[in-house]
């Protein structure tokens, strides 16, 4: 049974202009726990003119909330931070009972959201224009910079309240308002962060929370002319149709899809340190992240060393329902995802790779599954090619950094990538020759609010966090004025 220190953040109804509405047919979506399949709670399932009525509510709130300071914004969004950092503990309760991860791990995730809005708070107070030297002397020339307007945001269930925060807090302090649709097996996470934003003094259809069918609701986002903006974490193939959908109005695009991360050990790597990084980023949230490592590449000449250490490292992580203390490595999200798992683990050993740890459901049962490391995979596996999204390391063998590096690329994704190595000028080549978005060096873990989080190819458009995050909500105008 899910208890709060604050019973209020469980909510069963949406925000919509400052108020919680059900729907209207009275048809709602269950949400259940996947440590254990019981019941959480439930939220309705809007139809598509209540989704509208979301969109107006959020285009007469942009006319007097853009209009306000950058303090007065500022300081609300502050207050909402406050809240967030209050409640870290509840959120991450009700992140842990719908999403299943650790709660230690559930409560970091809280803290990380949180630290978007203190983020954006201040950064949405130096959104600065430009002045240009005119070629004449009876014109000034200006760049204004203003709130692009509308927004909506479709976020993902791995991380139910950064995705949320990482969006919404760079549209709300430039002047925008958002409509948020979270993802139907996660939604009560979105809700409360709705209930604290309520709180703050954020005012009503500034922050709206949606929840429904995906695609009835991602229809009525991209088919709004209000809507100017849209914001979405997901896979690749539905980033495509929502691409494709937001065509017909123009609407300015961040896309943050899928990947397939390499994570290369060169035989001049500090061997622990390399273990130690792969753990944090492959088998983080289950690895259940758009940023873990899905490829682990290594130098033949530690190939044997690096797996033996890794499978011993692996083989001891605790597995359990997140409650329980000690626990690192959690359910995965429903019955889809761990047939996924076996299915890319099946095609490797069919094709020769050899399981040195884990490779199967858990016996804890339902969507459990064993923290896994391959060796032997090679190019041509599923496992290669895929996301796999799960706790399973496949080790592939590489001889020379050309190589690596061509076989690292060999994708169409572009989110992140990872590499250990002590030599200071292998690290510029390899940083520079891998076609990612993000690279980390010597660590497994890159995500924090104030770097550019995003991708390049079939990756995603646009970066969030950071200072360059805050410009994905704002349009440029250029004002000539002619004095004389």
């Amino acid at each position: 049974m899910l208890k709060l220190n604050n019973p209020d953040l469980l909510r069963n109804a949406c925000l919509v202009a400052g108020e919680w509405v059900r729907a209207g047919s009275g048809e709602t979506i269950i949400v259940t726990n996947p440590a254990n399949g019981e019941i959480v709670g439930e939220v309705p399932s809007l139809a598509a003119d209540e989704i509208e009525q979301a969109v107006d509510a959020a285009q007469k709130a942009f006319t007097t909330w853009s209009r306000l300071a950058a303090k007065d914004r500022s300081a609300a969004l502050r207050r909402w931070f406050d809240l967030m950092v209050a409640h870290a503990d509840d959120l991450a309760a009700l992140m842990t009972a719908e999403q299943g991860k650790p709660l230690a791990e559930a409560r970091g995730e809280a803290l990380y959201a949180a630290s978007f809005v203190e983020w954006f708070a201040e950064e949405g107070k130096r959104i600065y224009g430009d002045t240009i030297p005119a070629p004449t002397n009876d014109k000034r020339l200006i760049v204004l910079k203003q709130p692009i307007g509308v927004c909506a945001a479709i976020t993902p269930w791995n991380f139910p309240a950064a995705m949320i925060t990482r969006k919404a807090a760079p549209a709300l302090a430039a002047g925008c308002t958002m409509i948020v649709k979270p993802a139907e097996q996660t939604p009560l996470t979105a809700l409360a962060l709705g209930v604290l934003a309520i709180k703050a003094g954020i005012p009503a259809g500034v922050f709206q929370v949606v929840t429904g069918k995906a695609r009835e609701i991602g229809g009525v986002l991209t088919g709004s002319d209000v809507i100017r903006k849209l914001s979405f974490t997901g896979s690749t193939e539905v980033g495509r149709i929502l691409m494709a959908q937001s065509a017909p109005t123009i609407k300015k695009l961040s896309l943050e899809l899928g990947g397939n991360a390499p994570f290369i050990v060169f035989d001049d790597a500090d061997l622990d340190a390399a273990v130690e990084g792969a753990i944090a980023s492959k088998y983080r949230n289950a690895g259940q992240t758009c940023v873990c490592s899905n490829r682990l590449y290594v130098q033949a000449g530690v190939y044997d060393a690096f797996a033996e250490k890794l499978a011993a490292r692996v083989a001891a992580l605790p597995v359990g329902v997140g409650t329980e203390a000690g626990v690192l490595i959690g359910p995965l999200i429903d019955g889809d995802a761990i047939a996924k798992v076996e299915s890319h683990v099946a095609d490797a050993v069919s094709k020769g790779a050899k399981i040195v740890t884990g490779g199967k459901r858990h016996a804890l049962g339902g969507t459990f599954f064993e923290p896994t490391v391959l060796t032997g995979t090679t190019q041509d596996m599923k496992i290669a090619r895929e996301e796999t999204f799960g706790p399973v390391a496949p080790l592939f063998r590489f001889e020379t950094e050309e190589e690596v590096v061509a076989m690292a690329n060999d994708t169409e994704f572009g989110l992140a990538a990872y590499f250990y190595t002590e030599n200071v000028r292998r690290t510029w080549r390899v940083a520079e020759a891998l076609e990612y978005g993000m690279v980390g060096h010597n660590t497994g873990l890159i995500s924090n609010e104030v770097a550019p989080f995003g991708g390049v190819k079939q990756s995603g458009l646009g970066r969030e966090g950071s200072r360059y995050g805050i410009e994905e909500y704002i349009e440029m105008k250029y004002l000539c004025s002619a004095i004389g």
